[in-house]
């Protein structure tokens, strides 16, 4: 099959998607595809095709890559390869699509926050870039990776974020912003990304979080600093007492497998149990329901 040839199925394939939103049903059609050494032709048809269409389309292109590498379909040499003939693209496709440059920033920004492409790989497009579409473009993209609690807002890039991500998307960000929360201790800008999430029938994924975090820490300061915010997002009423209850009981069932990797995590979940109820954000059937060993 000839580069055209295979260009006009991958498209076919993706505009397809973005009608049906059926993921399965691209990876199944890719894998009947003579792609070998040129599966980066997939990044590359998809993330142009989606240029050209509604922010929704994006937002769905942003999940299919993100799927395609996970199952790793997609490796990072076909990311890199990829991106490098967007780029080169750059000055025929900014002809038809005028702001393809900014498109493309948010593309690469939101394939780090996925987990699907480094910082430093960005970086180093901007070194072998020579037309300056690609220079904006790339730009573009680590003016929006410099700040890191920036970096969690990026899921809402299209302007479509909420509970249609994928679940493994949506725990990678939260325990994101755990881990940028305890280098920064700012209560606020956690909760202002929690709210940007636009999940609040997931947020006990962040209670348990929180919780699984400050057993492994083995720590008081870190079991203090979750405190401090499990309480802050409870007296915003980010969290509402159900979610909170929920993430508590969650870690309850878990604690056997916890246990495995944190020896203590009796005793310390005990501890944290018993700070959380002095901070006042857990009720007494929480308390109640503290496993024993």
């Amino acid at each position: 099959m000839t580069d055209e040839e295979l260009h006009k199925h991958i498209e076919g394939t993706v505009l397809e998607f973005f009608e049906n939103g059926d993921i399965g049903e691209v990876i199944a059609t890719l894998g009947d595809l003579p792609l070998a050494r040129r599966k980066h032709k997939v990044l590359v048809v998809t993330i142009e095709a989606a240029m050209d269409h509604k922010p929704s389309h994006r937002e769905l292109a942003s999940r299919l890559i993100s799927v395609l590498v996970e199952e790793e379909i997609l490796a990072p040499e076909d990311m890199i390869k990829g991106f490098e003939a967007i780029l080169d693209n750059l000055p025929e496709t900014i002809l038809d699509v005028p702001d393809a440059a900014a498109i493309l920033g948010n593309f690469m920004a939101r394939c780090v926050a996925d987990d699907c492409l480094l910082v430093g790989t960005i970086h180093g497009f901007k070194e072998s870039m020579s037309n300056e579409h690609a220079k904006a473009a790339v730009q573009a993209a680590e003016v929006m990776l410099v700040d890191k609690f920036g970096i969690l807002r990026l899921n809402n890039v299209w302007g479509v974020g909420g509970g249609a991500q994928p679940v493994k998307a949506l725990s990678r960000r939260i325990f994101m912003l755990l881990k940028e929360f305890l280098s920064s201790n700012d209560t606020v800008e956690a909760g202002r990304c929690l709210r940007e999430l636009e999940v609040p029938h997931f947020h006990h994924e962040l209670v348990y979080e929180a919780i699984v975090m400050a057993l492994e820490a083995m720590q008081e300061t870190t079991e203090d600093a979750m405190c401090r915010m499990l309480k802050a997002l409870s007296n915003s009423c980010i969290i509402t007492p159900d979610q909170m209850q929920r993430g508590f009981f969650r870690v309850f069932e878990d604690l056997p497998d916890i246990c495995i990797d944190v020896p203590a995590a009796y005793s310390l979940l005990d501890r944290f149990v018993t700070r959380a109820q002095r901070f006042g954000f857990v009720s007494e059937e929480v308390v109640r329901q503290v496993p024993v060993r």
